[in-house]
């Protein structure tokens, strides 16, 4: 039977159930259903800026890299863990993006939720992949009933272990993904004299066990410059780079770049 987590008012945290174009809730309070299929459920008094999130740029950017198939691998592990663990679930990503990891949970018992505080990237999620179900919402109060999400992960999110907690089912199941030490070590490399490693420690998470452990890492070349900006243009070191090394990676013809990632698998208890 396919699992399927339940939507929450962000305002006064009763069940929201769909009224034709909208979700409403027993105290009326209502959202509506945007022509693109998503829903915002980040009332305004909730906001810390007018438009949270990662800037239009950055989504544009992530979202030709990600569609170039360059994390493709780390896609494809963390849904061969899903279906290995828990094929049947609840699912709901965490900070979603324009959904390219989202979608790839979208199976016949699967259901999918993506939430993500970027407006302009949920409306790309939920254009592109109608089959999942986006919502505009921050993951420091996730919009879903206490217990009714089966399988949560958060790729390069903050991780809220205790609304994480609050949100999964008994012995549900959180995925992590982060840096392992040499992620992007050559576009390190090119943006800081001293380039560092990044940090592989544990989080530690209360109320939950770590139950499997997976490094992937690979190597990506870049033919085409353009690409590796784009690659630029998604990270945070965008901030840190310069006009000569802007240039320099749009007249690269063969960058080569190490993906490093530390996939973590953590069970509630």
């Amino acid at each position: 039977m396919i699992q399927q987590a339940k939507y929450s008012c962000p305002i006064c945290c009763e069940p929201l159930a769909r009224v034709n174009n909208s979700y409403q809730c027993a105290q009326k309070h209502s959202f509506d259903i945007a022509k693109e299929g998503y829903v915002n459920l980040l009332p305004v008094q909730f906001k810390h800026s007018k438009n949270p999130g990662d800037n239009k740029d950055m989504v544009n950017a992530r979202r030709a890299f990600l569609d170039a198939g360059y994390y493709q691998p780390l896609r494809d592990t963390i849904v061969s863990m899903q279906q290995q663990y828990m094929p049947i679930a609840s699912v709901v990503d965490a900070g979603c993006g324009e959904g390219y990891y989202t979608a790839a949970h979208a199976a016949t018992d699967t259901t999918v939720y993506g939430i993500d505080i970027a407006k302009n990237a949920v409306r790309i999620a939920s254009k592109k992949y109608p089959q999942c179900h986006f919502s505009v919402a921050s993951i420091a109060q996730l919009p879903f009933e206490d217990g009714s999400v089966d399988w949560l992960y958060s790729i390069y999110a903050p991780i809220k272990a205790n609304e994480f907690k609050r949100l999964l089912s008994d012995k549900g199941y959180l995925l992590t993904v982060t840096p392992a030490a040499r992620h992007l070590w050559q576009l390190k490399q090119l943006i800081y004299r001293e380039a560092k490693l990044h940090d592989e420690s544990k989080s530690q998470l209360e109320g939950f066990t770590l139950v499997d452990e997976q490094r992937l890492r690979y190597d990506m070349t870049f033919d085409d410059g353009q690409m590796a900006l784009k690659l630029l243009a998604m990270t945070p070191f965008a901030f840190k780079s310069s006009a000569q090394l802007t240039e320099q990676l749009s007249l690269s013809t063969n960058f080569v770049c190490e993906a490093d990632f530390l996939i973590r698998l953590y069970q509630k208890q």
